[in-house]
């Protein structure tokens, strides 16, 4: 696959500096330049200013100047126009506002950490000593950001942009409302939602292993139990585990491990879902707010007032 990883995104806030605070407490570290670093891959989130909440911009990375062409030459095909500039080509999604920059950079490598031991039936990891995650006291930090997921008003529109212009590959549907595409082995580095309004749903952070999923999570609830969404589970498409925390500008944070990966395209199947399938194998039904948002009335009446 030419395109490589999601390198970042910049999401847009009313509340910068209340937003800027919670994910410095969800583990990513402000740089000082308006950036936040994950543990693994840098600089992966930049939060702006924005009238409502919104993924402002997605950066990809691409292997070479030749790839940043065929992109340029699949969005024309599809009636989007787009600027290459040096080693980046931008185009805009109509239909949400994205801004999508590929960007020429070296691929990612994540460093390899040892696998968690976990004992089972007729199977013996850990003999005689207690499970890794007892001992752990530091503060959860993600290694990487692994998706984020896009709420458009034209969900045919938003898909072609960024499977058919710019070339992220296809992993699951949920039928007629959904879009897991991917630029990575992961399962999806991209999620498109049909929605009334183009907003940000969430984003997704990588965390070693489940124990740091709820470890993270409990560590985030503590003085705030009103950030808690949705969790423990386990989705059905990229059968990731996951819990949803919701930050102050009303985006939703997930701390995820286990993602499904696909290393040979030729041995994938996309699934196309329905109904809460594609949402959970276990775990408890989401709530309402997690399909629509609680502020969705609102962020419909703010995108009308920008527009005018």
């Amino acid at each position: 696959m030419a395109l490589h990883r999601l390198t970042s995104v910049t999401m847009g806030v009313p509340n910068v500096a209340e937003t800027a605070a919670y994910y410095t407490d969800f583990g990513l570290t402000p740089d000082g330049e308006g950036w936040f670093t994950t543990r693994d891959a840098g600089r992966q989130l930049r939060i702006v200013h924005a009238p409502t909440r919104r993924l402002i911009e997605a950066r990809i990375g691409v292997d070479d100047p030749d790839d940043l062409a065929a992109a340029a030459s699949r969005l024309a095909r599809i009636g989007v126009t787009c600027e290459t500039t040096g080693s980046c080509l931008t185009a805009y999604d109509e239909a949400t506002g994205v801004r999508a920059v590929l960007d020429v950079t070296p691929r990612f490598t994540q460093p390899a950490i040892p696998a968690t031991p976990y004992n089972g039936p007729g199977r013996v990891e850990r003999a005689d000593t207690r499970a890794p995650a007892i001992a752990r006291s530091a503060p959860v930090r993600p290694r990487k950001l692994g998706h984020a997921v896009v709420g458009t008003p034209d969900f045919d529109a938003t898909t072609a942009f960024f499977r058919d212009g710019l070339g992220l590959k296809a992993s699951d549907y949920i039928k007629d409302a959904g879009a897991f595409l991917r630029c990575s082995a992961d399962h999806h580095n991209i999620l498109v939602l049909k929605a009334p309004v183009a907003f940000l749903h969430h984003t997704s952070w990588q965390v070693d292993d489940i124990d740091d999923i709820g470890r993270g999570a409990t560590a985030m609830l503590e003085d705030h139990p009103e950030r808690h969404v949705w969790g423990l589970g386990r989705h059905h498409a990229g059968s990731n585990f996951f819990w949803y925390l919701k930050d102050p500008a009303g985006n939703f944070s997930e701390y995820y491990s286990d993602m499904d990966c696909v290393v040979d395209d030729q041995l994938w199947t996309p699934e196309v879902l329905e109904g809460a399938k594609g949402l959970f194998t276990w775990g408890p039904p989401p709530p309402p707010s997690f399909l629509h948002p609680d502020d969705l009335a609102a962020l419909m009446t703010g995108a009308h007032r920008a527009a005018r």
